[in-house]
């Protein structure tokens, strides 16, 4: 679909705008108008990617809301927008995440305001950029410039370790980054653009695609991020503040695992093919060996960081068993896992901001003083274990499902998770909520307001209804996997003289 109206750059450069706004205007002595300018440029931001819902033609594979215009000329190198059926609710996901996210901070940030709106608002102008990219080198512009914004982020507004949390997160996604460079660089040399469509289309033999999947797997992999190289995000989530926390959950996650899609899976399809047993078993290990980690945790945010990182490994899994459920089923988790971890993170800040301590052995009994706040905590917890009727269930069902067609010990391995996942997930809500009041300042604690319910209750209705109903998730993009998955399927080898 081809239109005149610039959608896509109006929702990648307009929250940019508003936060370059609120930098020059802010003031710590009168942080109102910060507050305000910053809500009111994330809900236009928001508003601006709904026809991106109403208007998208689900029955074609091809980009829709194209933008193309020559950026520089001598090497082919484009401003080139579009989406597809797999793009869409990521960018409209982006951008209700950071209205949340600036609704969450609207009593709790009382320093640097304007410079922490403004962060967040350019970073999820930069990220829906990703999504929206269909030039490789705009693709690794916007993928790098998301790490600024978050290390300042954490560094300036995280807890008493932020510098090396926000050194280490930066130096791990910037280290990967860089291969993949390496990457496209080769890819320019061998078609002369940087189109995607044409590196998809490109005939490369498979040492070619061996290297290139290396270099890009190395790249998504520090940013999903899977086991080995997740060690950054336990310490990036525990230092973050809450909104910090929440973008780096509901969204960057998703930015690597939105690369293996884009660039891993079409651009090097027999290479994929041939390492996928590397990646599931990677996978696999994230989803069992993790689940264990998670249980020790004393602390609620790592608890449901490695949570995530467990989550993301049924991503990666469900990619690399290359069938259409699987990859359906991966693409639901992700948005899923958008809700519910975000969802997490808001409730753990919730309950930060009025005790200062993230420490499970510091709460016991909330569920006396904070009644309606447990209810809302547990529908998110029941959503993370994958209950039936929650949005967690319906991605999981769906790659498990496909798993089993694919090996069924790979599915059983998988379905472990389900049962770790209730089993930390249910533990740490125990020792927090239920039980007698343990001291003073549990007793002490007031129910959530106004502002906290509806963050909170958006998120709780967004994980019941697509729980209940994912048919308008998954149809929209089962053409475009279709497509991606027939990519996949072709082999890209020379034919032999």
């Amino acid at each position: 679909m081809h239109t005149t109206f610039p959608i896509l750059s109006i929702a990648i450069w307009m929250p940019i705008i508003f936060g370059l706004v609120v930098l020059a205007i802010g003031s710590d002595r009168n942080p109102g108008p910060a507050r305000w300018i910053s809500l009111i440029g994330s809900v236009l931001s928001f508003i601006v990617t709904i026809p991106l819902i109403t208007d998208f033609d689900a029955s074609t594979a091809a980009l829709q809301f194209e933008e193309k215009a020559n950026w520089i000329e001598r090497f082919n190198i484009t401003y080139h927008l579009g989406i597809d059926g797999i793009a869409m609710w990521f960018v409209v996901l982006t951008a209700l995440i950071t209205v949340i996210v600036v609704i969450s901070a609207w009593e709790v940030i009382t320093k640097n305001v304007a410079q922490y709106m403004a962060a967040f608002l350019i970073l999820s102008g930069i990220m829906v950029g990703v999504f929206c990219a269909a030039d490789g080198l705009l693709f690794y512009v916007f993928f790098e410039a998301t790490l600024i914004p978050m290390y300042i982020i954490i560094g300036v507004w995280g807890g008493a370790n932020r510098v090396y949390a926000a050194f280490k997160f930066f130096l791990y996604t910037l280290m990967g980054s860089l291969l993949m460079l390496v990457g496209l660089l080769y890819l320019y040399t061998q078609t002369g653009t940087f189109d995607l469509a044409t590196w998809q289309a490109a005939k490369l033999s498979m040492t070619p695609q061996v290297l290139l999947f290396i270099a890009f797997f190395l790249a998504f992999a520090v940013k999903v991020p899977m086991w080995p190289v997740h060690t950054w995000l336990p310490d990036a989530h525990v230092e973050a503040p809450t909104g910090g926390s929440v973008v780096l959950a509901a969204i960057m996650l998703k930015l690597g695992a939105y690369g293996f899609l884009r660039f891993s899976l079409p651009i090097a399809p027999d290479a994929s093919h041939f390492l996928a047993p590397v990646v599931i078993t990677l996978s696999l290990i994230a989803v069992i060996y993790i689940g264990f980690v998670a249980m020790v945790q004393a602390d609620m945010k790592k608890l449901v960081a490695y949570s995530s990182i467990a989550h993301m490994g049924f991503v990666t899994l469900g990619f690399f068993i290359f069938n259409q459920l699987g990859t359906e089923g991966a693409i639901v988790q992700m948005i899923s896992h958008g809700f519910v971890s975000g969802a997490m993170f808001l409730c753990i800040g919730v309950l930060y901001d009025r005790m200062h301590s993230r420490q499970i052995a510091d709460y016991g009994g909330v569920v006396n003083t904070m009644p309606k706040f447990a209810a809302l905590v547990m529908l998110f917890s029941m959503a993370n274990c994958g209950l039936p009727g929650t949005s967690g269930f319906v991605g999981e069902f769906m790659v498990i499902l496909a798993a089993v067609q694919y090996n069924f010990w790979i599915a059983f391995g998988a379905a472990v998770t389900l049962i770790l996942g209730a089993a930390y997930t249910l533990w740490m809500y125990k020792r927090v909520y239920f039980g007698a009041v343990v001291n003073d300042h549990v007793k002490s604690l007031v129910d959530i307001n106004r502002r906290e319910f509806v963050m909170l209750a958006v998120l709780a209705a967004l994980t019941l209804y697509m729980g209940i109903y994912p048919k308008p998730f998954t149809e929209v993009m089962h053409v475009s996997v279709e497509n991606l998955l027939s990519h996949v399927a072709q082999s890209k080898l020379p034919l032999p003289q």
